[in-house]
């Protein structure tokens, strides 16, 4: 009983934090110390910040990720989970209906569907230029995020960014192996390295033998599984990152639109929760809302067995210089492919006239120097796009 009452509690409190947890990672990080740190004492401030180091340093949300450590932290795997839907589902659910409310009327041409894309020239600005700042801030980490960007732009396949990754990890490897930083008190994590192992194993079996399985069965449901689960196991620096990943997962199979894509991207802006939860919307685009809530947990997977596989080996793995180094090249490689992902498709297919170019640079003083909040640079554009459309 008490298991169940613990339990119940993490829902509601994750769920309250799903529907009001606006602004994108950063901000949502700030909701969870002021939640389970500071009014729960779910966790200290050290217990806290180590979670927040783990999940930035591993592929996938992060902010989805020290959520489900907090969870896992005061229920087990079963927290774990609960504390995962809580958080999610409210944005889940908004962005299915907004794809069968598009899909069923035919509003891909509407005047604030234009709208919603140039928001998404906005926010992605917005993130390039914040991450750049901090995780390119020297000469060799700028030339890491111009290499990514010359070979995502001149080599648009779907294993370029992979092997973009690949190459700047090499490259943070050699360059940054002694590289130091303060070294912290370990910290213990009540997960046990069994099932650590296990879900490690079954993250890197999936990532390689999906692919497989998909061109011996041809089946369209494990392709689609496949797609949005590579998208949610490669991407480093920020939810925002998974945008270049999924459309060029997507739109070359033409199982959605550049607009209804970049529609979402920019509907997406308006909820609370995690950016990944774009998935739910392409999903339900593509299938109804069992494809929806097929995708969503296709590309949230990797996040959650991630997060429980390394809990255990967390200590020693951040103790090791060389390995530091490999993910600072990342992150850089993952500015360079932001850009590469500003220009084409987003640039190119919102900005088509001046005054879509207007609306853009006004969105983005919205964001970046009037700090408001995303809701409201999303209902502006919305209303802009329908205004520019009347001219």
């Amino acid at each position: 009983m008490g298991r169940i009452k613990n339990l119940l509690e993490i829902l509601i409190v994750s769920t309250r934090l799903g529907l009001s947890s606006f602004g994108g990672p950063t901000a949502h990080l700030g909701y969870f110390h002021e939640e389970y740190v500071r009014r729960k004492k779910w966790m200290d401030e050290k217990g806290y910040a180590d979670l927040v180091a783990l999940a930035q340093f591993l592929p996938g949300p992060a902010s989805s990720q020290v959520g489900i450590g907090v969870g896992l932290m005061r229920g087990g795997v079963l927290g774990g989970l609960t504390s995962f839907l809580g958080f999610t589902l409210p944005s889940v659910i908004v962005l299915i209906a907004f794809a069968l409310l598009l899909t069923s009327y035919d509003v891909a041409d509407a005047g604030w569907i234009q709208g919603l894309k140039i928001v998404a020239v906005a926010v992605v600005a917005h993130a390039v230029l914040g991450m750049a700042k901090k995780l390119a801030p020297d000469l060799k980490r700028k030339a890491i995020v111009l290499f990514a960007l010359i070979g995502t732009l001149i080599w648009q396949t779907a294993f370029t960014q992979v092997g973009v990754i690949l190459v700047a990890a090499l490259i943070g490897f050699l360059i940054y192996r002694k590289h130091t930083e303060t070294e912290t008190d370990e910290t213990r994590f009540p997960i046990s390295k069994k099932i650590a192992s296990f879900c490690l194993l079954l993250f890197f079996v999936l990532l390689f033998l999906l692919p497989v399985i998909k061109e011996v069965t041809g089946s369209y449901w494990v392709a689609v599984f496949d797609s949005f689960y590579r998208s949610g196991s490669l991407v480093f620096g920020g939810g925002h990152v998974v945008l270049p990943l999924l459309e060029q997962e997507l739109v070359p199979n033409g199982w959605v639109t550049e607009e209804e894509f970049l529609a979402g991207y920019g509907a997406t802006q308006a909820v609370p929760g995690p950016l990944f939860t774009f998935a739910a919307y392409l999903g339900a685009v593509m299938n109804g809302w069992l494809g929806g809530l097929f995708a969503t947990a296709a590309i949230f997977l990797p996040a959650f067995l991630l997060i429980v596989g390394a809990l255990p080996f967390w200590d020693s793995l951040r103790s090791n210089r060389k390995v530091k180094g490999a993910i600072m090249g990342v992150n850089a490689a993952v500015v360079g492919i932001l850009i590469s992902a500003f220009y084409t498709p987003i640039w190119t297919s919102s900005i088509t006239q001046p005054l879509d170019f207007a609306l853009a640079a006004v969105l983005y003083s919205m964001l970046a120097f009037w700090k408001l909040p995303p809701w409201v640079v999303v209902v502006s554009g919305a209303m802009g796009g329908i205004l520019i459309s009347l001219l």
